[in-house]
C-alpha cells in the first residue's frame, strides 16, 4: 500500500512539475478601439476569447447581438508556427494562420485564405497582464493597411 502511494506521489510530481505554465494572452479581452493606417475608426463591439488546451492555444472572436455572443472566427494554433485552420462561426475554413511566440507576452501571426489577403502582425500582452495590443499589415482593394487594435480585459 505503502508502495503505492509513493508511485501515485511521484506521477503526480511528475505531472505538474511537466505541466504548461499558461500564456499571458489567455483571458477574455473586450476590444476597447482601434486605428486604421493612423487614423481612429468606429468599430462594432468585439468579444476574444483566448484558452490553453495543452500545447496549443484556442482564439474565439464573437460578436454580441441582443446580449447573445455570435461566434464570428476561430482558430486553435501551436505557438511553434505549424498551420492550423481559420473558420468561421459555422465551421467553415475561411483560410490558415501561423503563430509563433517572440518573447514574453509577444506572439507573431501570419493569415491567408482564398479570396483574402495575406497578414502578417503580432500580439503583445502589456506588461501588467492587463492590455492586449493587435498590430497588423496587409492589403485591401490593391492598397496597404495597416491595423492596430487595443483590447482589455473586463
Amino acid at each position: 500500500m505503502r508502495v503505492a502511494l509513493l508511485a501515485i506521489a511521484a506521477v503526480m510530481q511528475i505531472a505538474t512539475s511537466q505541466a504548461r505554465a499558461e500564456e499571458p494572452l489567455v483571458g477574455i479581452w473586450k476590444l476597447e478601439g482601434q486605428q486604421l493606417n493612423g487614423e481612429k475608426t468606429d468599430f462594432e463591439p468585439l468579444t476574444l476569447r483566448i484558452a490553453q488546451r495543452g500545447d496549443r492555444i484556442a482564439f474565439a472572436f464573437s460578436v454580441p447581438v441582443n446580449n447573445i455572443h455570435y461566434l464570428s472566427m476561430q482558430y486553435v494554433v501551436r505557438l511553434d508556427g505549424t498551420e492550423a485552420d481559420v473558420k468561421n462561426g459555422e465551421g467553415a475554413k475561411l483560410g490558415t494562420i501561423k503563430m509563433t511566440k517572440t518573447g514574453a507576452g509577444g506572439y507573431a501571426f501570419a493569415l491567408t485564405g482564398p479570396n483574402r489577403p495575406q497578414t502578417s502582425g503580432k500580439l503583445t500582452v502589456s506588461s501588467d497582464g492587463k492590455r492586449l495590443r493587435s498590430e497588423s499589415d496587409g492589403s485591401q482593394g490593391g492598397r496597404s493597411v495597416h491595423l492596430v487594435q487595443q483590447f482589455a480585459r473586463p
